[in-house]
């Protein structure tokens, strides 16, 4: 029997790492070759006094910094929690928003022509592949490689996100090709498309878990073994209308739903 509170969701393959050979150094990097000549010279004045070990150093301490705090977002999100202030999030499988300071993470067209950004007064509308707001709310826009356009917050009126027909749809489908979900009463391995597929919202504790079952049989025996501790119908009950425990999912009315921190498995 499979242990209930083993995670349903098997992790990615991680990307392999470059060697150490194919690493360039500091001195062989393209940005150097493009710097202007001030920052030639302060490269050379580090080499020669030995410098750039120091440099490197430090810059090694910043990624490390900045990965901690990574992973304790991705730690935070996990729980269903904002990660700026620590509220429920609104999560669905292309967006996440925190309704308590407006944080929110969501996903984009990737298509030729995907983002459309109108300008004030002139009306003159800018297509991109992607457009990200920066510092001080100015707007860069991008096609391919390049930046295409960078606007002030003031010229922006609004950004439209044009989704082509389909690609929603394919981007459901790559998803789900790519989870793997296993029955959480004999671990075998189940699709949604099965008959008798069950997705299951219930806590045992304080926390939401989710669980899926291959048959009516798994999920019966499941429920027989292992029953609720919040309230009597967890299995029953709606999540919507229920503030009973700490959410992690939505409603599951609307089907099998894919959301991020489902496919992360961080390393202990």
């Amino acid at each position: 029997m499979k242990n209930p509170f083993s995670s349903l969701f098997r992790s990615r393959p991680t990307a392999p790492s470059l060697p150490e050979s194919v690493n360039p150094t500091l001195s062989e990097s393209l940005l150097v070759e493009d710097a202007p000549d001030k920052f030639k010279s302060d490269l050379q004045m580090l080499e020669e006094d030995e410098g750039e070990a120091l440099v490197q150093e430090e810059a090694a301490r910043e990624i490390r910094d900045a990965a901690k705090l990574s992973l304790k977002r991705l730690h935070v999100l996990q729980q269903g929690r904002c990660p700026q202030c620590g509220a429920a999030l609104d999560q669905h499988t292309f967006y996440s928003i925190c309704d308590a300071c407006g944080w929110c993470s969501y996903s984009m067209p990737r298509r030729s022509g995907g983002v459309r950004v109108h300008t004030m007064h002139t009306g003159e509308v800018l297509e991109g592949d992607r457009c990200f707001v920066v510092k001080d709310g100015v707007v860069l826009v991008t096609r391919g490689d390049v930046v295409y356009a960078r606007l002030p917050a003031r010229a922006v009126e609004w950004i439209e996100y044009s989704w082509q027909d389909g690609e929603l749809d394919e981007r459901r489908k790559l998803i789900n090709e790519r989870l793997t979900l296993s029955c959480g009463w004999c671990g075998k391995e189940t699709s949604s498309e099965k008959d008798g597929f069950h997705l299951v919202q219930a806590a045992f504790g304080a926390t939401q878990e989710r669980y899926v079952f291959c048959s009516d049989e798994c999920y019966e025996a499941f429920r027989q073994m292992y029953p609720s501790r919040v309230h009597r119908n967890c299995y029953e009950r709606s999540c919507e209308d229920c503030d009973l425990c700490i959410k992690r999912y939505s409603d599951e009315s609307e089907g099998l739903r894919t959301l991020a921190k489902d496919l992360i498995v961080l390393k202990k």
